[in-house]
């Protein structure tokens, strides 16, 4: 999607955010027909950020805050019990109210300060439980996330979040379960032209 016209590009039925081939298949005609984009917008999917690094090299990769946020909530629980998940927790409530160069420097410094009081300890303890892999995989998604998380600072025309998007799914899917009893054979054939006649 077009974030500044809020219009879709190109949509496929059927593709695979997880297969290489499916990705290329829908990347490789947006790059035959001369599509360069300055960034995109992206939920952190690992294999549909290689395959757009390496279809554009110089394209600035912006992780969507939102999903960041909603993940590392839903891994640090609504009532932590430890003080180290309500610490991270609470850095993951500021991560989509950053909207300055200094409010972003802040939230990196306490980053830094959960990383050097509790990072050590969240990487190398042994514990197996659910709770405490889900904190592991939340700290784990933030450090990972952090270099890519604020480019909209520096370009405001890079959206945030990716909620454009997701609204215009949620609209689509609105629309495809009255139609839901159409054959495998036609669904291709019903989302390409909604996306052709709604774009919007």
């Amino acid at each position: 999607m077009d974030a500044k016209a809020n219009m879709v590009i190109s949509g496929k039925y059927g593709a695979s955010e997880n297969s290489d081939s499916d990705l290329l298949a829908f990347f490789k005609p947006l790059v035959d027909r001369g599509l360069n984009p300055v960034s995109c917008t992206t939920d952190g999917n690992p294999q549909v950020i290689r395959v757009m690094r390496m279809l554009w090299p110089d394209i600035t990769i912006q992780r969507c805050l939102v999903h960041i946020q909603r993940q590392g909530l839903m891994w640090c629980r609504r009532y932590p019990k430890t003080a180290y998940a309500r610490k991270l927790r609470e850095l993951f409530v500021e991560v989509t109210y950053i909207r300055t160069k200094e409010e972003r420097d802040r939230l990196i410094e306490l980053i830094d300060q959960w990383e050097e009081e509790y990072g050590q300890y969240i990487e190398t303890h042994p514990e197996r439980g659910r709770v405490f892999s889900d904190i592991k995989r939340a700290r784990s998604m933030l450090l990972n996330a952090l270099p890519d998380m604020f480019h909209y600072l520096d370009n405001p025309s890079i959206p945030f979040s990716t909620n454009g998007l997701e609204g215009y799914f949620s609209r689509l899917k609105s629309h495809y379960r009255q139609h839901r009893g159409l054959s495998k054979a036609k669904l291709d054939n019903y989302f390409s032209w909604y996306f052709f006649l709604r774009p919007k």
